[in-house]
């Protein structure tokens, strides 16, 4: 039985504004590398059969400063795409365009369908569950973090707003007895 860790990218300059970053390829900030490199004191890059990264800069620098040079990059693994709320905050798309708007019950205009993301992290669990490891990484982001975490669990998309994923958190997953469980979140 393989060991899922999510590990959500450090701080970039949009993730600390709250603005909405998929494609948008930003780098960390100084904080963003600190909270990357101090991921070396808690993850042993020898233990995990597999490591993933989105190919997002951010991910990859994590990935990187965490110590973890010999990844695959897999474009699974990448942000939600928000299409025409890229660069905008939540606040700014319920001021300017939807009152109430929430990303897991509304979706994005020219962005990816709540199907469409689902589909393909989906693709990374099993990918995970299949490898044969017992361990393995992702270094992703925070919506693609959840709904990964919610493809493993099987859980309804709209339970992502439940889910935060902090940057440079830890996340991990795996079974308690016989059911697919988080066994540890935002750590």
């Amino acid at each position: 039985m393989t060991t899922l860790y999510l590990v959500r990218h450090g701080q970039t300059e949009w993730s600390k504004s709250g603005q909405h970053t998929s494609y948008t390829d930003l780098d960390l900030t100084e904080t963003g590398e600190e909270q990357a490199k101090a991921l070396r004191d808690r993850l042993d890059p020898t233990e995990f059969g597999l490591v993933l990264s989105s190919p997002r800069l951010r991910a990859r620098r994590t990935a990187e400063l965490a110590g973890f040079g010999n990844y695959e990059v897999t474009d699974d693994l990448a942000e939600w795409n928000y299409g025409d709320f890229e660069g905008v905050t939540s606040q700014q798309i319920r001021e300017q365009h939807h009152p109430g708007w929430r990303l897991w019950f509304n979706g994005v205009p020219g962005g990816e369908t709540h199907d469409e993301v689902r589909t393909r992290l989906t693709r990374v669990v099993h990918r995970v569950r299949e490898s044969g490891v017992e361990k393995a990484i992702c270094f992703g982001h925070g919506h693609s973090s959840r709904v990964l975490a919610l493809c493993w669990l099987d859980f309804p998309l709209i339970f992502g707003q439940a889910f935060p994923v902090e940057t440079a958190s830890i996340s991990i997953l795996g079974r308690e007895k016989e059911s697919w469980a988080v066994l540890r979140w935002n750590s």
